[in-house]
């Protein structure tokens, strides 16, 4: 067991993708009965405008089983858009059990796309203490072919933690910067999360935001503990991502990050 501090958010990404299917029911509910402080996920919206947990707008390759026996391959995958589909059709197609390339120790388990709103329900009937961070995956170029525009697309998204009352314990997160202002300007009660995945510096970085998020969210390998002062000096939690292995999980707490993101939370506990 790795010694955290009590305050230390150990988020399980996509549920825990290294040990069951992504973004998952199955994932999701293992995590939690794991002892993770926050479940991690990505979110799509369907045609008929229903919020899903998917990290891909498409139905990618390495995770798909069609139901009508279709190959999907890295050359056709992005022709199965789910902003182009009832989230009716979504559900039929098996996302659980073909054998992942990269996780191949994946309990495989027959899974579909759920609805944002199933993930909340599960998660609550588990625990009503558990922090959500969900991912909102948009570019500019995808804008109206793979998901709504950025108002709506976080008006979606919102619209669902509300109902749900778990706005006190939800986070966003996204790449995209116009998300992180709107969300700031619209909605200022949420506490975002500015996810970076290129080099450069932590100043560098917060130059395309007009204000300073809650938490800086870099790939674990740009940290350093310059940059993990920095951060905190600005009053901004820094939580890296995707840390899978207890060595650099050591490292990382010893620099004083105050969570981290993981395909495998077993390595906590």
């Amino acid at each position: 067991m790795i010694q955290v501090p009590a305050s230390f958010d150990i988020q399980g990404h996509r549920g825990c993708r290294g040990l069951l299917p992504e973004n998952t029911i199955a994932a999701f509910t293992k995590a939690l009965l794991m002892g993770v402080t926050t479940l991690e996920f990505d979110l799509v919206i369907s045609k008929d405008k229903q919020v899903v947990v998917s990290h891909d707008t498409f139905f990618h390759h390495e995770i798909t089983t069609m139901i009508d026996g279709a190959d999907v391959t890295i050359n056709n995958e992005r022709s199965f858009n789910l902003y182009e589909m009832n989230y009716a059709d979504i559900k039929e197609i098996d996302v659980g059990m073909k054998v992942h390339p990269r996780f191949k120790s994946q309990l495989k388990v027959p899974a579909v796309k759920p609805l944002f709103k199933e993930l909340i329900a599960t998660a609550e009937k588990i625990s009503s203490k558990i922090y959500y961070n969900g991912e909102i995956k948009s570019t500019i170029d995808g804008d109206n072919i793979d998901h709504p525009n950025v108002a709506l697309f976080c008006d979606l998204v919102v619209a669902e933690v509300k109902k749900a009352h778990i706005t006190d314990r939800f986070t966003l997160q996204s790449f995209d910067t116009r998300v992180l202002e709107y969300m700031h300007d619209r909605y200022p009660e949420i506490k975002l999360s500015y996810l970076v995945e290129t080099e450069g510096s932590l100043a560098k970085h917060l130059q395309a935001l007009t204000f300073t998020p809650a938490i800086y969210s870099p790939d674990y390998k740009l940290l350093n503990q310059k940059e993990i002062n920095a951060a905190h000096k600005l009053g901004m939690k820094v939580i890296p991502w995707t840390v899978n292995t207890k060595e650099e999980i050591i490292r990382l707490i010893e620099q004083r990050v105050d969570g981290i993101i993981t395909d495998y939370p077993d390595l906590f506990f």
